[in-house]
């Protein structure tokens, strides 16, 4: 006798709010998680980076030295150090637990939108308005930048890096994948200003928002396009887009005021997660986790699966057992 195979679980998708932290620094303009998705870092509008514990909603840090509002902010792999940048040119390294710059990289002509370290936080790139992608030595002792990739026609809104591959996406409507080994360019047209741009998990394919309302997945070798995502609303915002952990689903802000969630393959909206009244700012998904955060004005709004258990609800729980 044979029994029926169990049924795959079906993906989750996080969409019960756990809490929400108000970050009092201004408009909160970006949200991200560190490396292990143990803590999150908001960008103010206050010229102020912050990090808080995900778990607790509670602030560790606050690291200020940025003459304008900060765009974006990465964590390196060993949480030791934190890059940002801002809308004063500028890009700082600073070193986590003292909160102290440790170095600050000026050289791009205009607003920088985005800011990355590579893995082994060697090296941090970021791009910028002035249409330039600059590479900096982290530990070198010079204020240059060791390499500038200038191919994008107007202001590069975005960038991922994975092991040996950096994915840009320019105002000018191209997504360029450059692979630093090889020395080879490879650039995709989509035809409308690129707001972000990221990798699948798996490294074979590239995700693209841009300012048709639509969301693009690609496949990275070919450049054949594997699924379009509508609905959402993207006309005049630098809005996020993400995959989930295990790449089951896009997501995606909305100037709506609810995130989007497709499902990856059918490209069904699965999900209209209903944020607030604004624009959703920015998003970030857990790095292996079914959790998901976002940015709203001044606060930002931590996402899970299940409604999580609180203290009281543990003590009522040893109660009925007792």
């Amino acid at each position: 006798m044979s029994f029926p195979q169990p049924k795959p679980e079906v993906p989750q998708i996080p969409q019960n709010l756990l809490r929400t932290i108000d970050c009092q620094q201004g408009a909160v303009r970006a949200v991200r998680f560190n490396a292990d998705g143990n803590y999150l870092l908001s960008c103010g509008s206050d010229k102020s980076l912050k990090l808080w514990s995900v778990s607790r909603g509670t602030l560790l840090k606050t690291y200020s030295g940025h003459g304008y509002e900060v765009l974006d902010a990465d964590g390196s792999y060993d949480n030791s150090q934190l890059c940002s940048c801002s809308s004063d040119k500028t890009v700082i390294l600073w070193d986590v637990a003292t909160g102290q710059v440790t170095r600050k990289l000026r050289g791009h002509a205009g607003k920088v939108n985005c800011v990355q370290f590579n893995e082994e936080a060697t090296v941090i790139l970021s791009g910028s308005i002035d249409g330039t992608v600059r590479c900096w030595d982290t530990r070198s002792r010079k204020f240059d930048p060791i390499q500038i990739l200038d191919e994008a026609q107007d202001g590069v809104s975005s960038l991922k890096v994975s092991e040996h591959e950096l994915l840009t996406g320019s105002v000018d409507g191209r997504v360029r994948r450059y692979d630093l080994r090889m020395g080879q360019l490879h650039v995709d047209f989509i035809n409308s200003p690129i707001t972000c741009v990221c990798f699948s998990a798996d490294s074979q394919c590239t995700l693209t928002s841009s300012l048709d309302s639509t969301v693009r997945l690609l496949d990275k070798s070919t450049g054949e396009m594997l699924g379009e995502y509508t609905g959402h609303k993207m006309k005049g915002y630098k809005l996020d887009c993400c995959l989930s952990s295990k790449d089951t689903h896009v997501l995606s802000c909305s100037e709506d005021g609810h995130v989007y969630c497709w499902d990856l393959v059918e490209g069904s909206l699965m999900l209209k997660l209903p944020v607030g009244k604004a624009v959703v700012q920015s998003l970030s998904f857990h790095p292996s986790e079914t959790r998901l955060l976002t940015a709203m004005e001044g606060r930002v709004q931590v996402w899970g699966v299940e409604p999580e258990e609180t203290e009281e609800d543990v003590v009522v729980v040893q109660q009925e057992k007792a």
